[in-house]
């Protein structure tokens, strides 16, 4: 029988004041303290890699869903080494609380100083891939922010297993265990807890599937930096370099289908399409793409399905391309607006202006010019691991490494002045 909703309150609160209480501590700890609390956690990672995968073995055992969600689900021993290097990552990254933002004298001789502070307490809600826990685990530790952990059930009991390794670091390291921890119960209701939880959690993060991110925007209290799904478009303009422009789109494509940073929309320029088409859906179905095209690409190639009419709007997370003919930057940026989702957006092309035009004009978070849209990812860009890629107008956009998930306050430093 599930716990009535009251009680699921009363554990959000019981969880959300020993998370309150740690993070007040943690905030205090200097950047070697919680370096070596990464550091230890990645230690503690590497030597449980055995029960990891073994409970991740019972995950996937239990799971009956998609080949590209058992992807995202899927653990080996590559991928436990790459979360343990994660972690490190981040640990050597600066420190995201020991700088000064800014700092001006004002005409009195008032210094005044903008300075970093951790958000507080973080709630992420998150489904199928369990090495999200470790990554989020780490950008918290490292900009000083408690967090709370809610997995999918998929992932149950290979976040669990990741979860005490992180609190092996920390404990490691002098800190609370109940910086980062997990929630204590799967049941939906306390989800609706956290959604609540005002005064308890100050950011939400949610990263999954539409239908996730929509219900945590319509339902939530607490301030939401948003995950949208990954409609990213590849645009190959018509002064690409052909080998480029097939080498990124079958890794964009490709590389893993599962990941919010792949392709799902070919823009194909059409003073190049008869010509190029031909070979980039040669290139992609001796992978194993799928294909979902206009009108306009049918002509071309009059084998390709049709794309229906949600098509273009749909994140496939699959080998499954749709593909639309466009005449130059100005339609790839109307189609773009139309169906994106503000994700990540790739323009190919050897035309400097014409990238530079297109990169200025695109809204997206990320914008890439002659890559894959899949560097669209905090450890390519530097930050170690990532916990989200936020796509709202507030706080943050893109990759969300440590530094974004700080705010800032003022130091006023005088002399004995009085204001007249």
């Amino acid at each position: 029988m599930n716990a009535e909703p009251d009680v699921y309150a009363q554990r959000m609160a019981e969880t959300g004041a020993k998370a309150r209480a740690a993070a007040a501590v943690l905030a205090q700890a200097d950047a070697a303290t919680r370096d070596a609390a990464l550091r230890a956690a990645a230690a503690a990672l590497r030597a449980a890699a055995p029960k990891i995968l073994a409970e991740n073995a019972r995950d996937l055992a239990a799971f009956s869903g998609t080949a590209a969600f058992a992807d995202r689900l899927m653990l080996n021993e590559a991928r436990v080494e790459a979360m343990a290097r994660g972690l490190e990552e981040v640990a050597d990254l600066p420190d995201p609380l020991g700088r000064t933002l800014a700092e001006w004298t004002r005409p009195n001789g008032l210094v005044i100083r903008r300075v970093p502070q951790p958000l507080g307490v973080l709630g992420m809600i998150y489904e199928s891939r369990p090495n999200v826990g470790a990554d989020a685990a780490a950008i918290a530790i490292k900009s000083g922010n408690a967090i709370l952990l809610r997995g999918g059930s998929e992932s149950f009991h290979s976040a669990a297993a990741i979860h005490q390794a992180v609190a092996v670091g920390l404990r490691m390291a002098g800190l609370p265990e109940d910086v980062a921890q997990v929630a204590p119960t799967t049941d939906r209701g306390f989800v609706a807890a956290m959604l609540a939880a005002s005064g308890l959690i100050d950011l939400l993060i949610p990263r999954g599937g539409k239908a996730l991110v929509e219900r945590v925007q319509r339902e939530a209290r607490v301030p939401v930096l948003s995950h949208a799904e990954g409609l990213n478009h590849t645009y190959i303009h018509e002064a690409a370099d052909i080998a480029m422009a097939r080498n990124i789109l079958a890794n964009a494509k490709m590389r893993r289908t599962g990941v919010c940073g792949a392709t799902e929309t070919l823009l194909l320029d059409r003073a190049i399409a008869a010509a190029l088409l031909p070979q980039l859906v040669s290139d992609l179905a001796a992978l194993g793409c799928a294909f979902r095209a206009d009108a306009q690409a049918r002509a071309i190639l009059p084998t390709l399905p049709a794309a229906g009419p949600t098509d273009f709007d749909t994140e496939w997370l699959d080998a499954v391309l749709n593909i639309a003919i466009v005449d130059g930057p100005d339609q790839a940026l109307a189609h773009i607006a139309a169906h994106g989702s503000e994700h990540t957006d790739a323009i190919i092309t050897q035309d400097e202006a014409v990238a530079h035009d297109f990169l200025r004009r695109l809204s997206s978070a990320v914008g890439i010019w002659n890559a894959s849209t899949q560097f669209c990812d905090g450890g390519e860009f530097g930050f170690g691991a990532e916990i989200g890629i936020a796509t709202g107008r507030i706080h943050a956009r893109g990759p969300i490494g440590p530094e974004q998930l700080t705010t800032f306050r003022y130091l006023v430093l005088g002399t004995g002045q009085v204001r007249p």
